[in-house]
C-alpha cells in the first residue's frame, strides 16, 4: 500500500479520507523533529507539508520513493521544485483555495489602517476621549488600491476592493496590458513606480524569487504617497523591514499590515517591534476555518489522484 507522510497540520476529514485509501503517517509536529522526519521519509510515496517543512537537501534525498509533494498553501519557497522535478516528484500546491481569505484580510487591513481609530481602543479604555484625534480617518471608497502581482489572489483582492468603491491599479510584468483580466477585476495596469506614486494602499501578491527579494527597498518605499498604507501577505523578503519601520516612525507612511516576515517567527529585537500604526500577524492571512477546509480537501484529492496514476 502506498504511504503518505503528513508533517504539518491538515484537517481531520481530509486525513481520514486519505487513510481510507493509503497508509497515512499523520504527525502535525513532525516538522519540529528532523530526525524522526528523516527516518519516516524513505518509505514515503507522498509527502504533504505546509510552509515550515523544508522539502529540499538531505530530507528530500532521504525520500527515495517520493512521487508527490502536496503543499497545503500556495507559496513554494520551502520546496526545491527543480530538485523535485529532476527526480520525478510532482509538486501540487493548493492554488486558489485560500485566495478569498487573503483578499478579505487585505481589504479589512486597508480599511482599519485608513480609518485609524481601531488601533486606539486602549486609549479609550484607559479613560481618555481622543475624539478629535480619531475624527480624521479616511474612507476606503474613492481611494486607490495598488495591487502588486496580478495572479489569482491579486485579482480577487482587486474585485473586492472595487466592490467597496476603491479604484484599483495593478502591476504584473507577466500580464499584458491588454489582458482582459484587468477589466474583469476592475483594475488598470501601471508600471511599478507609477503604481507606488498613485496608490493610497499598496498590497503585495508576489512570490519570493531573486527578482522580487528586496523589491520594496528604502528607495522604492520612498516613492509611495505620503500617508499611504502597505499590506504584505506575500513573503517577508520582498519588503526591507528596517526601512519600512523607519518610515512609519517618521510618519512618512500612514500604516502597514505585515503577515509575513524576513525571518519567521519574528525574532526578538526586530526593527518592527514597537512601531506605531503597524499591524503584525503570524502568517495567517490565508488561514480561516473555511480556507483550511478547502485547502485540505483540494490537496487530499489531488495527491490521491496523482498517486493513483503514478
Amino acid at each position: 500500500m502506498q504511504r503518505i507522510i503528513i508533517s504539518e497540520f491538515m484537517d481531520d476529514f481530509a486525513v481520514t479520507s486519505l487513510a481510507s485509501r493509503f497508509e497515512v503517517d499523520y504527525r502535525p509536529k513532525l516538522v519540529d523533529d528532523a530526525a524522526a522526519l528523516a527516518a519516516a521519509l524513505p518509505a514515503a510515496d507522498a509527502w504533504i507539508v505546509r510552509n515550515r517543512t523544508p522539502v529540499r537537501g538531505a530530507l528530500l534525498e532521504a525520500a527515495a520513493r517520493l512521487r508527490v509533494v502536496g503543499r497545503l498553501g500556495v507559496g513554494l519557497d520551502n520546496i526545491d521544485v527543480d530538485a523535485c522535478t529532476r527526480r520525478g516528484s510532482r509538486v501540487i500546491p493548493a492554488t486558489g483555495a485560500n485566495a478569498l481569505s487573503v483578499a478579505e484580510y487585505v481589504v479589512a487591513a486597508a480599511m482599519v489602517l485608513l480609518r485609524g481609530a481601531f488601533l486606539e481602543s486602549a486609549r479609550t479604555a484607559a479613560g481618555e476621549w481622543p475624539r478629535p484625534a480619531l475624527s480624521v480617518g479616511r474612507e476606503a471608497a474613492g481611494r486607490v488600491l495598488g495591487v502588486v502581482g496580478f495572479g489569482s489572489i491579486g485579482r480577487i483582492t482587486a474585485a473586492k476592493a472595487a466592490a467597496i468603491g476603491m479604484q484599483v491599479v495593478g502591476y504584473d510584468p507577466q500580464v499584458r496590458d491588454d489582458d482582459p483580466a484587468w477589466e474583469a477585476a476592475g483594475a488598470r495596469p501601471r508600471s511599478l513606480d507609477a503604481l507606488l506614486a498613485e496608490s493610497d494602499v499598496v498590497s503585495l501578491h508576489l512570490p519570493l524569487t531573486p527578482a522580487t527579494r528586496g523589491l520594496l527597498d528604502a528607495q522604492r518605499l520612498a516613492r509611495m504617497k505620503r500617508g499611504a498604507v502597505l499590506v504584505n501577505t506575500a513573503r517577508g523578503g520582498i519588503v526591507e523591514e528596517a526601512a519600512l519601520a523607519s518610515m512609519l516612525r517618521d510618519g512618512r507612511l500612514g500604516g502597514a499590515a505585515l503577515d509575513v516576515f524576513e525571518d519567521e517567527p519574528l525574532p526578538a529585537g526586530s526593527p518592527l517591534s514597537g512601531v506605531p500604526r503597524l499591524i503584525l500577524t503570524p502568517h495567517i492571512a490565508g488561514l480561516t476555518l473555511e480556507s483550511n477546509a478547502r485547502v485540505s480537501a483540494l490537496v487530499a484529492d489531488r495527491v490521491a489522484e496523482a498517486l493513483a496514476t503514478a
